[in-house]
C-alpha cells in the first residue's frame, strides 16, 4: 500500500519540489494551495503522469478556525480516492515572508507571520491527528535564519524559532504512537518566496553565497528530495531534530 503524505503550501516552490520528490520515490500525495488553483492542479497533473495519485485541495493555514472543516473535507477525500481513513506523513510547508525591520514591523505583519508559521501549524497538526496514522511523520518547516540574522527578517525567524521549539514537544508527546517529529531549515534558496528576494535581487544571492560553504545559494532540487529522503522508513530513528539544509551556511 501507497503511503499518502499532505504537505501544506505545494503549489509553487520548496512545497511544489518536495511533493514532486515524494511522487518520484513512489507515494502518493494531498497537496494544499491557498489560492493559486491552477498552478496546483498542474503539480497534481505532473504526479498523475507519475503513476501516482494526487489530490489538491484549498486551504489557509492561517484561517485557524477552518482547519475542522479542512479535516472532515481531507477525511472524505482519502475515503473516495484511497478508500483510506488516514494518511501517513504531514509536511507543514506553507509560508510566506514579510521583510522588515524590527522598528517598522506592524502587528498586522507580526500577526499574519505567527498565524501561518506558528499557529497554524499548531493548531492544523491537532486538527489532523486523528487522520495521521500511527509511525506516521510529520515534518516542519523552518529556516536558515534561525541561526543566522539578515536586516528586515527579525519577525520571520522569531516565528520559525518557535516552530523548532514546537517541534521538539511533538516528537516527545506523538512518541506514543510512533510518530516522529522533525524540522528542516532550508538556507536561501532561489524561489518567489519573500517576493523572490534571494532568486532576483543579486546583492542578497550573493550575500548568502559568500556565507555559504558550498558557494552558492540554494535551488528547490536541493530541498525536496531531502524532504522526501526524511519521511521515508530509511530514516525512522531520526526524531525530535533540527535538520539545516544550507550548503553549510554560516559555519
Amino acid at each position: 500500500m501507497n503511503r499518502i503524505t499532505l504537505i501544506t503550501g505545494a503549489s509553487r516552490g520548496l512545497g511544489r519540489n518536495t511533493a514532486l520528490s515524494i511522487a518520484r520515490s513512489g507515494d502518493d500525495v494531498v497537496l494544499t494551495y491557498r489560492s493559486r488553483s491552477e498552478d496546483a492542479e498542474a503539480v497534481v497533473a505532473e504526479i498523475k503522469a507519475m503513476g501516482r495519485k494526487a489530490i489538491a485541495l484549498q486551504l489557509d493555514t492561517g484561517n485557524i478556525s477552518s482547519f475542522a472543516s479542512f479535516a472532515k473535507r481531507l477525511q472524505t477525500e482519502l475515503r473516495e480516492t484511497w478508500q483510506r481513513e488516514t494518511l501517513d506523513c504531514l509536511v507543514n510547508n506553507a509560508g510566506h515572508g514579510d521583510v522588515a525591520p524590527l522598528a517598522e514591523t506592524t502587528e498586522a505583519q507580526f500577526d499574519a507571520l505567527c498565524n501561518v508559521h506558528f499557529k497554524g501549524v499548531l493548531f492544523l497538526t491537532q486538527a489532523l491527528l486523528p487522520l495521521i496514522a500511527d509511525r506516521g511523520r510529520i515534518v516542519n518547516l523552518s529556516s536558515g535564519l534561525t541561526r543566522v540574522s539578515y536586516p528586515g527578517f527579525g519577525a520571520y525567524a522569531a516565528v520559525k524559532g518557535a516552530v523548532e521549539i514546537l517541534t521538539v514537544y511533538m516528537a516527545k508527546e506523538l512518541g506514543s504512537r510512533g510518530i516522529a517529529v522533525n524540522t528542516v531549515a532550508p538556507g536561501a534558496i532561489e524561489t518567489d518566496f519573500g517576493g523572490g528576494a534571494v532568486r532576483d535581487t543579486p546583492e542578497i544571492n550573493k550575500a548568502f553565497a559568500d556565507m555559504t560553504a558550498l558557494g552558492r545559494v540554494g535551488l528547490p532540487d536541493d530541498i525536496g528530495p531531502m524532504i522526501a529522503n526524511l519521511l521515508s522508513e530509511d530514516n525512522r530513528w531520526v526524531n525530535a531534530q533540527r535538520i539545516e539544509v544550507s550548503g553549510g551556511q554560516s559555519i
